[in-house]
């Protein structure tokens, strides 16, 4: 079992940034693939960005590449998702995902993940 503790999310203007972190604990082993998914109203979560754990690949869906920026701790059980350029459009319920295995081709479907904790909420406003 891993515990996923998310953080950082808040209210910024368009065009401003925030910084998410996700803590993962209470496991046996070390989660291989950790991403960040998003959920807007209405809409279906959706994958943000993955990283490999230690192998340090990183992953990111379309409309976030060169605004989102991946990475994780030194010990391998902190994720961060650095969010600049901040739109509308990003506004959602950001979650983090972990799971055993390393990331994939398929990084961004939810059933890829084991693991998920309870989400922060990123609003953007214009």
């Amino acid at each position: 079992q891993v515990q996923l503790v998310e953080s950082g999310g808040g209210s910024v203007q368009a065009g401003g940034s925030l910084r998410l972190s996700c803590a993962a604990s209470k496991y046996t082993y070390r989660p291989k693939c950790m991403g960040w998914f998003r959920q807007a109203p209405g809409k279906e979560r959706e994958g943000v960005a993955a990283i490999y754990i230690g192998g340090g690949s990183t992953y990111y869906a379309d409309p976030v590449k060169g605004r989102f920026t991946i990475s994780q701790d030194t010990g391998g059980s902190t994720v961060y998702l650095q969010m600049h350029s901040l739109k509308p459009e990003d506004t959602a319920m950001y979650y983090c995902a972990a799971d055993a295995y390393r990331c994939s081709a398929t990084w961004s479907a939810v059933d890829e993940y084991t693991y998920w904790g309870q989400g922060t909420r990123v609003t953007v406003s214009a």
